[in-house]
């Protein structure tokens, strides 16, 4: 019983000292996996995007371009919306190094008037986890003669 003890004890340290050196088991986080050498970066071509005036109830899009400037894999956790009326697509396979991606957003002016503003989170594995995207436009009502 004493040596079971003892030889459980012996393997609980090394695995603690190991996980102290970096080379911890991986539950499977794909984030983490996709970086486990290097760092990415994502850096935006433009992180806001003007429509302009649109009439209400179109449905328009806008394409963010985004770079991966680390020595990492990029991955894409999430985009999020403020509204159900915008909704985001995004590339969900690792961007390599030097890699390029895109996320499009889709803003359905249906029942909006006015100035409208909308931001998109997007959360990845990047050395900037959360960075803020925004669309806007001037909504016209549509008038029905």
């Amino acid at each position: 019983m004493r040596k079971i003890i003892i030889i459980s004890l012996v393997l609980i340290v090394i695995i603690a000292s190991n996980c102290g050196n970096g080379r911890c088991m991986n539950s499977g986080n794909s984030a983490s996996q996709a970086n486990s050498i290097g760092t990415s970066d994502i850096v935006f071509r433009e992180y806001q995007h003007d429509f302009g005036k649109v009439a209400e109830g179109e449905k328009i899009s806008y394409t963010f371009t985004f770079d991966n400037k680390g020595t990492g894999n990029l991955v894409i956790a999430s985009a999020t919306t403020t509204c159900g009326c915008t909704v985001s697509k995004y590339d969900t396979r690792p961007i390599p190094p030097r890699g390029k991606g895109n996320l499009e957003v889709i803003f359905d002016t249906s029942g909006r008037n006015g100035m409208q503003t909308k931001t998109i989170t997007v959360k990845s594995n990047a050395s900037t986890p959360v960075v803020l995207l925004k669309i806007t436009a001037e909504v016209a009502e549509t008038t029905n003669n």
